[in-house]
């Protein structure tokens, strides 16, 4: 049975409150959003302020920048022109994609990761990512094999910022 034809069912109780949710997992979970804004506006208020991408969200946005190979996460910007700090966005998003897909463990990559996937030059990448770091757009961890960084929720929002500007969306 493919994914397409696989059904969800979902069943919520709130109180006296009781709602069943079926079809597709896109329109069960827009349901259950509807659902539960409506009957808990706390929910509503706190969702005005709260920012979390999910995979969807994190493919939808950066889907046609960013590919999973065999080779592992790259930009894939084909003609288009980015800064290097826009090029190093994308790779992390690319990480963090690959591993939200389950694909990886981790959803950092080092700085030899990062130049290997890229291309970029070092010095730059360093430099870039130090830029990065303070405006709160990367973190950064020490693990075994050294220094690793990841995007931000801050950086995905920055990046994706940039790109509707590129593309001329508002």
């Amino acid at each position: 049975m493919s994914q397409e034809q696989k059904i969800l069912n979902v069943t919520i109780t709130y109180g006296e409150l009781k709602a069943e949710f079926s079809g597709d997992p896109q329109s069960v979970l827009s349901s259950l959003n509807e659902f539960l804004t409506k009957h808990i506006p706390s929910i509503d208020l706190a969702s005005k302020v709260t920012i979390n991408y999910s995979l969807n969200d994190l493919i939808s946005m950066f889907g046609d920048y960013v590919k999973i190979t065999p080779e592992g996460p790259r930009v894939w910007m084909g003609e288009q022109k980015l800064s290097d700090k826009g090029i190093l966005g994308l790779q992390l998003v690319a990480a963090k994609i690959n591993y939200e897909s389950g694909k990886v463990a981790i959803p950092s990559l080092t700085l030899n990761e990062i130049r290997s996937a890229t291309g970029l030059n070092p010095k730059s990448i360093s430099s870039r990512m130090s830029e990065m770091l303070k405006w709160g757009y990367v973190d950064k961890e020490t693990s075994e094999e050294g220094v690793r960084y990841k995007i931000t929720t801050q950086g995905i929002n920055w990046l994706n910022q940039i790109l509707m500007k590129k593309a001329g969306k508002p």
